[in-house]
C-alpha cells in the first residue's frame, strides 16, 4: 500500500510538473492571517495594503520591497471589498502604520453581503486562531512550497469536480470557474498570471467572458443618496481612527483599461465617487489616470496587469509616493 500511495503521489506530482504548473498556495483564511499578524512592524519598515484583486496582481512585492526596503503586507481579498479590512484595523489600536487601500469602484461602493463575506471569514479566524491552527499552518506552508498538487483550489477532488463546468440547471447554480493560469499565488499573496496566460488570447477571453457573466448577475445601480452618504461616513470614521493614532491611510485607484475602464468612468464617475472619498477622508489618493508613467497599462482582459506590467507599475507607484506624497523608505 505505501508503495502504490508513493508512486501514485510522485506520478501525479511530475504529470502536473510536466504541464509547466508551478506551485501555488492556498490563499485561505490561514496565509491571510499570517500577514495580518505582520501589521505592527513599525510603520518605516512596513506597509500594508488592502483592496480586492488588482492590488493583488499589479503590485510586484519583490520589486517594491527591493526598491524601497520596506515589506509589503498584502491583505487584500479577490472579489471583494476592502472595507472590513479597513474597519478592522481601524478598530486594532495596535496598529499605527501606513496603509494603502486599493478603491475598486464595484467593490468598495458596495453593501453586497457576498463583497464582505470572505473578508469577514479571514478576519473571524485571525481572531480566533488557535496555537494548533498556526502550527498546522507553519507545516503546511513548508509542503507546500515543495508540492503542486496541494494547490486546493486547482486540484482537490472538488476543485476538479468543479473544474468540469456542467451547466447550471434549476436550482442548481454552477459558478464559472476561473484558469488556474490566470492567478497563481505567492507566500506573499500576490497573484501572478502565467506566461501562457500572457500569450493566450483564449484564455484572456475566457476571463473576460466571466467578467461579463458577473456584470450581467448584478442588477443594483451604483451607491448613491444616502446609501454612499453612509459608505463615506464609515470610510472617514475608520481612516479618522488611524490617523488619529499617527497611522496614515493613502487611496490608489489601481489600472484597469478598455471596455472595462469605459464602463467604470460611466457607473462611478470620479467627481462622485473617487474625488468625494478623498475629499470626505482628508486622505492622500493616487488615481492612475493622473500620472502618464502607470496610465497606458492594457490589462490582457481588461482588470489586471501582466507580471512584466506589474514590475512597471510598482516602481512608479513607489516613486510617485515618494516624490509626489512625501512618503520616506528605508532605500
Amino acid at each position: 500500500m505505501l508503495v502504490i500511495v508513493v508512486s501514485v503521489v510522485v506520478g501525479w506530482e511530475m504529470y502536473l510538473r510536466n504541464q509547466g504548473i508551478t506551485v501555488s498556495y492556498d490563499d485561505g483564511p490561514s496565509l491571510w492571517s499570517d500577514k495580518r499578524a505582520q501589521v505592527y512592524a513599525p510603520p518605516e519598515q512596513t506597509v500594508v495594503f488592502v483592496g480586492s484583486s488588482r492590488i493583488k496582481y499589479d503590485l510586484d512585492i519583490d520589486t517594491w520591497e527591493q526598491g524601497t526596503g520596506c515589506r509589503a503586507v498584502m491583505l487584500a481579498v479577490e472579489g471583494s471589498s476592502p472595507r472590513p479590512a479597513l474597519e478592522d484595523l481601524a478598530n486594532d489600536p495596535q496598529f499605527k502604520g501606513r496603509l494603502v487601500v486599493d478603491v475598486t469602484e464595484g467593490l468598495f461602493f458596495s453593501n453586497a453581503p457576498p463583497n464582505n463575506a470572505q473578508p469577514l471569514e479571514n478576519i473571524q479566524y485571525f481572531k480566533d486562531r488557535t496555537p494548533a491552527q498556526q502550527a498546522s499552518f507553519e507545516l503546511n506552508q513548508v509542503l507546500e512550497s515543495q508540492l503542486v498538487f496541494l494547490d486546493k483550489d486547482n486540484f482537490s477532488l472538488n476543485a476538479r469536480l468543479d473544474a468540469l463546468e456542467l451547466p447550471s440547471r434549476p436550482g442548481v447554480f454552477m459558478m464559472p470557474i476561473f484558469p488556474l493560469e490566470f492567478g497563481r499565488v505567492t507566500f506573499g499573496r500576490q497573484n501572478k498570471m502565467t506566461d501562457h496566460f500572457v500569450a493566450d488570447t483564449a484564455l484572456q477571453n475566457r476571463v473576460k467572458g466571466i467578467w461579463a457573466f458577473f456584470r450581467s448577475l448584478s442588477k443594483e445601480p451604483p451607491a448613491s443618496g444616502a446609501v454612499l452618504d453612509e459608505i463615506l461616513k464609515s470610510v472617514k470614521t475608520a481612516t479618522d481612527k488611524i490617523k488619529a493614532r499617527g497611522g496614515e491611510v493613502l487611496f490608489v485607484r489601481t489600472p484597469s483599461s478598455g471596455p472595462f475602464w469605459q464602463g467604470e468612468q460611466m457607473g462611478f464617475p470620479r467627481e462622485k465617487y473617487w474625488d468625494r472619498l478623498l475629499a470626505e477622508t482628508q486622505c492622500p489618493g493616487i488615481h492612475f489616470a493622473d500620472y502618464p508613467a502607470i496610465a497606458h497599462f492594457a490589462c490582457p482582459e481588461f482588470s489586471h496587469l501582466t507580471p512584466a506590467d506589474a514590475v512597471v507599475f510598482t516602481r512608479h507607484f513607489a516613486d510617485i509616493l515618494k516624490k509626489d506624497k512625501g512618503w520616506v523608505f528605508p532605500r
